[in-house]
């Protein structure tokens, strides 16, 4: 019995097998009894078979999510499902980062499942929500950019994940501060929605609930980086912020950590670690509103000076309880609370604080609780901190503290000026030796109890950024000279103590941090400075020890080997003719001494070398690392960016000629240029005067000659004018003689004329009265001459008749000549004919007076001679006429002899002429 009931025993069931079944029941399950059954029966797999589970039914699972959500117990089996996907057995044989990566594309490639989580944020229920917000970080840290999308377009997304801040469930709460802190690191948009949701307040209370930075844990520190995602890089937020009233609530928060800390019960040793991370969060969020070169930066050290953060910060600086950290920290923010703001600048330096060295002095007494700390000047203080404190465990506050002092002169000429004469007084009188840089400087280090190397490198850091690009500081410092010539001293300038210290310190082998301050102040000083450079030659053993330097120095001084090499070549570089050491010396002794080929590898290897390689992101402070040691600050950074700018000029400037010096500009006036082009522009400017005197000359004999010419020119132009007057008066005279004459010859004119009519008259009487006297004798030889008149009129008529026909028979192309002749002749005719009519007319009136001297021939005897003087004249009328009548004649010869030529002409030219015309002609 008992081997049959054995046979017939099933087959054992896999897991694999199970997680088919219970997926498959998941998906086709209509009551919510059976689905939640197999949820729960999932939930038991998932932690151990993670990828099985979500293979089968990770899909029914988001499904139910939506289609239960009214249930909330299988929404929490559900929710607490997925989160065992997301976070398997370390010992699972299907665990895999991979799975996380593709339960995250499940959820983010379809908005609706992150709306179906987000939704049920609106819940009251306790796992539905912490759950959701636990699911949402998950999917977040596998995939946050699709992540980050999705939530922001999920209606109302932002909103109620906001909210979640208000819940007074710590848990809830708690998850929705990491979830907002990891969802807005880098995405301006969802860091404004969120700031906009009333977020700024919402985590000022939240600080406020769990005791403030003093007395605040964890849920502190989370709600100051969500503030920092929030302002970091995003000036809108930061303008919100500040327009909001959020600043006095960082005024407050700082002034009650500081009260706390001033009250008798201070604070418990066991708060002060997180009280230290909150005070430094809280310092890095007020410095991401100080960034360099921002849009808002200068209001935003304004709003913070004027809410009295800058008094708190300063004061949390100098409080004896705080830690370096935070000392640092708020150090570094002072520096940029004032940075490039003018006025701050100003204001800072009347700030009072306490006293850094006689809190220590009265520490080591014993006597701190008795004795109140006195106040000091600011800018006292904060030299104390960085010269005078030498625990190598408070490096970061020394250095710290440099940055703000040089904060406090960055961009204000005035300042800096200000602060460098009162170090030059200050070390002429003596007073305060140990905090002044200057003396600190000049002090030869062997003097010195203090075996601190930052002491010398902070205060030639602080002397550097002084006098950096500053020719006005640079004249100021090189007034500076230790010795005094009247007692017969010898005088040492600035610049040459500073060397002696630094080849002193080479010499005995001193820690390289202090030989890297001399030589990065000397660096920064002599570039672009002849002046200095000519001081620096002042001693001339100075060049020789450098050289020596570079060219001694063993494989574990490359920084200081580089360093000395690299000064050789700003003096050479900026040196000139006339400096102590010439130029051309300064060549030879680097090509001869060091060589080329030396020179450029030990500034190469500078270059390369990886704490100023890597400047940039090496921490600059005391690090784990360094326990016990001194960090590995050699550079600053101003000087290293410097060097970077100028490497190549480095490099390049043993290679320059000697006889070039390089012109450098400072204070508007232009040093150093090449001599020989000095010689070859001075004898230019000679030749250019010696031609520009001859010009001159020339240009005043020429004048001259202008003058005398223009002289002449007005001589001669009076004269002429003088002439001129004379020619009128004479040619006036003249006038006035030729009308006296005129009207003299007139008037014997007129006198001849008078007589003349009266002649004429005479003579006419006394013709009338002789043709009176003509006699009948007279008749007969009247009428022979009126017959020989009618006669020649006759063949005068016939003549002009034979002379038309012969006209009208002329050549057309003569047309117009004889039309001329025949006008012309026409009227000669018609004179004629009119000279005919008045001898008709005289011979009638000689026939009229023949009828009356028939009368009194007789008695008129003797007027017959007269008669016949009369006939006479009419014979020679008639001559006249005769003679004009052959003169016609003439005139018609040319005329036919002139056609003839034209035929002839016309004829040779080749023109057709008739014959008929010819013959007739």
């Amino acid at each position: 019995m008992f081997g049959i009931l054995q046979g017939q025993t099933p087959a054992k069931q896999t897991a694999t097998d199970t997680i088919n079944t219970l997926s498959s029941r998941l998906l086709s399950a209509t009551l919510l009894e059976d689905r939640r059954a197999a949820i729960l029966g999932l939930r038991s797999f998932a932690k151990q078979f993670p990828a099985s589970v979500a293979s089968g039914s990770l899909r029914g699972l988001i499904g139910s999510l939506a289609k239960d959500a009214e249930d909330v117990d299988t929404v929490k089996v559900v929710l607490e499902t997925l989160l065992m996907l997301f976070n398997p057995e370390e010992n699972s044989p299907e665990a895999s980062d991979d799975i996380a990566l593709w339960l995250a594309d499940e959820f983010t490639q379809h908005q609706d499942n992150i709306t179906v989580l987000l939704d049920l944020l609106d819940t009251q229920d306790f796992y539905s929500r912490l759950y959701s917000l636990q699911l949402l970080s998950a999917i977040l840290s596998a995939r946050p950019d699709r992540a980050q999308e999705c939530v922001f377009t999920a209606p109302l997304g932002i909103s109620r994940l906001v909210a979640v801040l208000d819940d007074k469930r710590d848990a809830i709460r708690n998850a929705g501060l990491l979830l907002l802190t990891s969802l807005t690191p880098s995405s301006p948009e969802l860091q404004k929605l969120v700031a906009f949701e009333n977020a700024f307040d919402r985590i000022f209370n939240l600080i406020s609930l769990e005791g403030s930075l003093t007395h605040g844990g964890i849920v502190v520190q989370d709600c100051l980086s969500l503030l920092a995602n929030l302002l970091r890089f995003n000036t809108s937020n930061q303008s919100f912020f500040r327009e909001t009233g959020c600043v006095p609530k960082l005024n407050r928060l700082l002034s009650d950590a500081a009260n706390t800390q001033d009250a008798r019960d201070g604070v418990p040793e066991w708060a002060r670690s997180q009280r230290d991370k909150n005070l430094w969060g809280l310092l890095a969020i007020v410095r991401l509103f100080l960034a360099r070169g921002g849009l808002g930066t200068q209001v935003n050290q304004n709003a913070f000076w004027q809410n009295g953060v800058l008094l708190q910060v300063l004061h949390l600086a100098f409080h004896r309880s705080t830690e370096v950290a935070v000392q640092a920290e708020a150090l570094t923010t002072c520096a940029d609370l004032i940075r490039g703001n003018g006025k701050l600048q100003e204001g800072f330096a009347r700030i009072q604080v306490e006293s850094v060295t006689e809190y220590t002095r009265l520490r080591n007494d014993g006597k701190l609780q008795e004795n109140g700390i006195s106040k000091v000047n600011a800018i006292d203080g904060l030299l104390d901190l960085a010269i005078t404190v030498s625990p190598i465990q408070a490096f970061d506050s020394r250095l710290a503290a440099c940055d703000c002092i040089k904060a406090y002169f960055f961009g204000h000429s005035p300042i800096r000026l200000r602060f460098l004469r009162r170090a030059i007084e200050s070390h002429k009188s003596g007073a305060d030796k140990m905090a002044n840089i200057l003396t600190t400087l000049l002090t030869p280090p062997q003097t010195m109890r203090s075996s601190d190397p930052y002491r010398l490198w902070l205060a030639s850091t602080l002397f550097l950024h002084l006098i950096y690009e500053d020719s006005e500081a640079k004249v100021l410092a090189m007034s500076v000279a230790e010795g005094d010539a009247s007692t017969g001293e010898e005088v040492v300038t600035c610049i040459q103590a500073i060397t002696g210290n630094l080849i002193a310190g080479l010499h005995r082998g001193e820690d390289e941090r202090v030989s890297v301050g001399y030589l990065m102040l000397l660096c920064g000083w002599l570039f672009e400075d002849p002046d200095a450079v000519n001081d620096f030659l002042g001693e001339g053993s100075s060049v020789q020890s450098l050289v020596q330097a570079v060219i001694q120095g063993g494989s574990d001084g490359v920084i200081v080997q580089g360093l000395c090499a690299a000064l050789l070549g700003i003096i050479y570089e900026f040196s000139t003719k006339d400096s102590p050491i010439s130029r051309p010396t300064l060549h030879t002794i680097l090509a001869s001494r060091m060589g080329r080929d030396q020179y450029i590898d030990k500034i190469t290897k500078l270059r390369e070398h990886p704490l100023l390689r890597d400047f940039e992101v090496l921490p600059q402070g005391l690090s784990e690392n360094h326990l016990g040691g001194l960090p590995d600050t050699y550079f600053d950074k101003t000087f290293v960016d410097f060097l970077k700018d100028n490497f190549s000029r480095l490099i390049r400037a043993i290679d320059r000629d000697p006889g070039m010096e390089i012109p450098v500009v400072a204070n508007g006036i232009q040093k150093g240029i090449s001599r020989e082009l000095v010689d070859s522009l001075r004898t230019q400017l000679d030749d250019k005067n010696q031609l520009l005197q001859k010009s001159e000359s020339d240009l005043l004999t020429l004048e001259r000659k202008l003058g005398q010419e223009q002289a002449d020119c007005r001589r001669t132009k009076e004269t002429a004018a003088v002439e001129l007057t004379r020619i009128k008066s004479v040619n006036e005279g003249l006038q006035r003689h030729y009308e006296i004459e005129i009207s003299k010859i007139c008037k014997d004119n007129d006198a001849a004329m008078q007589k003349a009519n009266m002649e004429y008259k005479a003579s006419n009487h006394e013709l009338e009265e002789r043709i009176l006297r003509i006699t009948q004798e007279t008749d007969d030889d009247v009428m022979k001459i009126r017959k020989r008149t009618d006669a020649e009129i006759s063949d005068l008529k016939n003549v002009v008749r034979r002379l038309e026909a012969s006209l009208a028979k002329a050549n057309k192309d003569h047309i117009q000549d004889l039309q001329t002749a025949h006008e012309e002749y026409l009227t000669k005719l018609e004179a004629l004919e009119a000279r005919v009519n008045r001898a008709e007319e005289k011979a009638q009136e000689a026939e009229d007076r023949r009828n009356r001297a028939e009368r009194d021939t007789y008695r008129e005897e003797s007027r017959a001679v007269k008669a016949e003087k009369l006939f006479l004249e009419k014979e020679e009328a008639r001559q006249a006429i005769q003679s004009e009548l052959e003169d016609l004649l003439m005139v018609l010869g040319d005329l036919e002899e002139k056609r003839a030529r034209d035929k002839k002409l016309l004829r040779s030219l080749g023109e057709e002429v008739s014959d008929a015309d010819y013959e007739e002609d």
